[in-house]
């Protein structure tokens, strides 16, 4: 895999940051945009744009067939079963928050249980702490070992008779350990639990089959995945496609509209109110090109090449110290130095134009366990090579230098 060439197909990697080569090393916050994706969504707008779903003029047609080209694409891509599991939504964060809605007004009542883990980032509890209010239900907390993993025999402990749903990361941001999701998942549909995935961190680095998988929802944020901000992807199996209530009420997701009543719509259409983002959708097929024209199990092997690479690096830094060491680790690299602040690591690096992420990455609950408030983040994409872990390194060496002064 030549990096070098691939890093030409993003254009931001054409300026400097403080007059240096720009270090992007905060992907697992948002990933950067190849010019194909750029360049969809700027000629949709000039030659293609109209609402979807709405008209019958040509324009609307048109835009019409490539938002549920992207659908189809989308079900390939995840190797779902039927095309109406593909919702689109705002955001992981919406499609979590559909998902706690929806089935929460259904199925949990008092007492009922909601098992997630220590691991789990705002997006993945909050929404599960509103039916915690409204309806009294209880949170249980899948707790986190020494080495930053969550182990089956911790979820399979926590599991109840009033265990309704199972809300779970692929990926941690934070440590980066990869849950065994489909041992979870094993285990659940023997005991006739559904199970959630935030796939946030887990489909930009690695394949996902949802025949494999088998859980019930599955949460994607784009614009992690080389894709456009405000865009989010739910898998959600059939089966609650066809029996969940919808989220939100608006244009587009209703059947008859009368003053007696209302009647919605079918399939996942029930679950996209409003005006959808054309543009963003058009533009995330070529988010999946992008990523199948170079394979994800080739990304996936580059990243953890260069993560391996930088793990190494900076174990013989004795300053630093690596959060986590999970069994398998995703393409994070979580870190504190030895009496400095996370958040003045990241403006020093970015002197040097190295851009990583420093703070509690919404995850409060985990560094609150860990006993600390914030870490520096460094996260690794398909653009990133061992050249860059060099100048992540050399950067930390002078932000340690800068505070020995």
């Amino acid at each position: 895999m030549d990096i070098k060439n691939i890093k030409k197909e993003f254009p931001i990697f054409k300026q400097k940051i403080n007059g240096k080569p720009l270090v992007y090393l905060d992907s697992a916050n948002s990933s950067q945009k190849p010019k194909m994706v750029i360049d969809k969504i700027s000629n949709f707008y000039e030659t293609e744009f109209s609402n979807v779903g709405r008209s019958v003029h040509t324009l609307a047609v048109k835009a019409t067939n490539r938002f549920e080209a992207t659908r189809d694409k989308v079900q390939k891509y995840l190797n779902a079963k039927h095309r109406e599991e593909i919702i689109f939504t705002k955001g992981a964060t919406e499609a979590i928050n559909l998902v706690a809605s929806s089935y929460g007004k259904k199925y949990i009542n008092k007492g009922d249980e909601i098992l997630i883990t220590e691991l789990e980032h705002h997006s993945n509890y909050v929404p599960w702490d509103f039916l915690r209010t409204e309806k009294g239900a209880v949170i249980k907390f899948a707790q986190v070992n020494e080495d930053g993993d969550v182990e089956i025999e911790e979820i399979k402990k926590l599991i109840t008779s009033k265990t309704k749903i199972i809300a779970i990361t692929h990926i941690s941001n934070v440590t980066g350990a990869v849950l065994p999701i489909s041992n979870i998942v094993d285990l659940a549909k023997g005991k006739n639990i559904p199970v959630l995935i935030d796939g946030t961190q887990g489909a930009p680095h690695s394949a996902i089959d949802m025949q494999k998988i088998g859980c019930d929802f599955y949460a994607i944020s784009c614009h992690k995945m080389y894709g456009p901000n405000g865009l989010g992807v739910l898998y959600m199996k059939k089966k609650w496609v066809d029996d969940l209530p919808p989220y939100q009420g608006g244009g587009g997701m209703i059947n008859e509209v009368k003053k007696e009543g209302i009647t919605f719509a079918d399939a996942y259409t029930k679950f996209e109110a409003g005006t959808m983002q054309t543009a963003e959708v058009v533009a995330f097929a070529e988010s999946l090109n992008f990523i199948e024209g170079l394979g994800i199990r080739k990304i996936a092997s580059h990243e953890n090449e260069v993560l391996q690479y930088g793990l190494e690096k900076l174990k013989k830094n004795n300053s630093v110290n690596i959060i986590g060491d999970p069994k398998e680790r995703g393409s994070v690299l979580c870190f504190t130095l030895k009496d400095i602040h996370p958040h003045d690591i990241a403006t020093i690096l970015d002197d040097d134009g190295v851009a990583i992420r420093a703070g509690h990455h919404c995850c409060q609950i985990l560094h609150d366990k860990l006993g600390i408030p914030a870490t520096a983040r460094a996260s690794i994409g398909v653009y990133n090579d061992k050249e860059d872990i060099d100048k992540l390194s050399e950067a930390i060496q002078k932000c340690q230098k800068v505070f020995q002064n």
